[in-house]
């Protein structure tokens, strides 16, 4: 199992460009199931969801290749309807596959995803959006039948009582570009992902209006065509990339990338004392020495988002004073905070709002990640960490990021990768 061995104390300094999103990726590559013939995708990230979801699309009958960061799939006229557990296990996002497949044939069998390490994300909405669309949905032996002869076009409201769903959004979009007459989806999640996948089924020929609204009005149509598209940047990569300057009080030029998907990151950056300086779509961060307390307040987009709060919990680990973070998305999401607290952070948590007071100095020490973005935080906490510190499990940080030490040693960082 690889790890990273990381020594702290550099100034991080330099340029970089931020790769393509991996939130936006998986579901458009599901999408492309939906046309025959060839779809090519770029700026899609080398990551291992971005495999894994190949693997899906392979079983289903798709030819998959990738080159650098070109995606090539082939669809045939007639895929399979059914993606086993053992397929889909290791990644939630497979469910995807669901709202393209009942587009395409009106008919899918999926594994459910199961528990998740951050907190339970159901797939309720997603079952609530299919069954207004028409389909007979069951759930049985750990797998969900979702079937229909027609589907029929709806107004559906999909916001539930853990607030608006990007996956159940993008899942019940997909579906309904074939259903006859126009649906309205109304609480639609707000994510810029959604948008990019809209704009991609726009491109093969669908009609879906209202994108980066809550209210999505779709027009059914009878078939799509097979594109070339260029997958949005990645927003979350982007804010750790910068993050790393930040907390290193160091300076990074990040080109490739849209400031305006993640506005609420830069404000913190400037709240705790970093100067940012934005120039089209590409942004320079100046970290400062001496961090400012804040408080966070995680909600959904566009606010504060959940994928950043861990990155920024290592920031204010040394900032001046006491800072909090309220984490309103994921609420068991605090895994990397008893490892943080071995590295020397004074961090208690309260509910679901983690107190962190400021430090000095942090200590290299043996740590394990626990999911993606928690990876991300020890990784960013042993930059500034007196010694080394080693970093294990960290297949958890490769399912988003790609190659992401070899951007860090780009701009100063001394972080090696190490086999078992």
């Amino acid at each position: 199992m690889d790890r990273f061995i990381i020594e702290g104390g550099k100034t991080l300094k330099g340029k970089l460009k931020a790769g393509g999103s991996k939130n936006a990726s998986l579901p458009i590559m599901a999408a492309s199931l939906m046309a025959e013939g060839e779809t090519i995708l770029h700026n899609c990230p080398d990551v291992v969801d971005v495999r894994y979801m190949m693997k899906v699309l392979s079983y289903l009958g798709a030819d998959v290749s990738m080159k650098g960061n070109t995606l090539r799939i082939k669809v045939p006229g007639k895929i399979k309807n059914t993606a086993p557990y053992d397929l889909v296990r290791k990644m939630r996002a497979s469910y995807y596959v669901l709202g393209a497949l009942i587009g395409k044939q009106k008919s899918a069998v999926l594994s459910l995803p199961g528990g998740c390490a951050i907190g339970e994300r159901p797939i309720d909405l997603h079952i609530k959006g299919f069954k207004s669309l028409g389909c007979n949905v069951v759930l049985k032996h750990g797998y969900v039948y979702v079937k229909c002869k027609k589907l029929k076009a709806n107004e559906i409201y999909l916001e539930g009582k853990f607030g608006t769903s990007m996956g159940a959004t993008i899942n019940v979009l997909m579906a309904a570009v074939f259903a006859k007459g126009k649906t309205i989806i109304k609480g639609a999640a707000l994510e810029p992902e959604i948008a990019d996948v809209a704009s991609f089924l726009n491109r093969m020929g669908a009609d879906i209006k209202g994108l980066d609204t809550p209210i999505l009005e779709i027009n059914g149509i009878d078939k799509l065509e097979p594109t070339e598209y260029t997958i949005l940047s990645d927003r979350i990569e982007s804010g750790t990339l910068l993050a790393a300057a930040s907390i290193t009080g160091g300076e990074l030029t990040l080109s490739n990338t849209n400031p305006e998907q993640y506005s609420e990151v830069l404000n913190k950056f400037t709240e705790i004392g970093d100067s940012v300086q934005i120039d089209g779509n590409t942004i320079y961060l100046k970290g400062s020495k001496q961090k400012k307390s804040v408080e966070i307040d995680i909600m959904p987009y566009p606010y504060f988002p959940t994928d950043m709060q861990a990155q920024f919990m290592s920031i204010l680990i040394k900032a001046n004073g006491i800072s909090t973070i309220t984490e309103n998305v994921f609420t068991k999401r605090f895994m990397h905070i008893p490892e943080l607290k071995r590295m020397g952070a004074d961090i208690e948590l309260r509910d679901n709002t983690a107190i962190i007071k400021g430090v000095k100095k942090l200590s290299g020490a043996p740590v394990m990640a626990s999911d993606l973005r928690a990876s991300a935080a020890l990784v960013l906490a042993g930059l500034v960490a007196d010694g080394e510190t080693e970093v294990k499990r960290i297949y958890h940080i490769d399912r988003g990021y790609e190659h992401i030490e070899k951007k860090l040693r780009k701009i100063g960082a001394h972080i090696r990768r190490y086999k078992k």
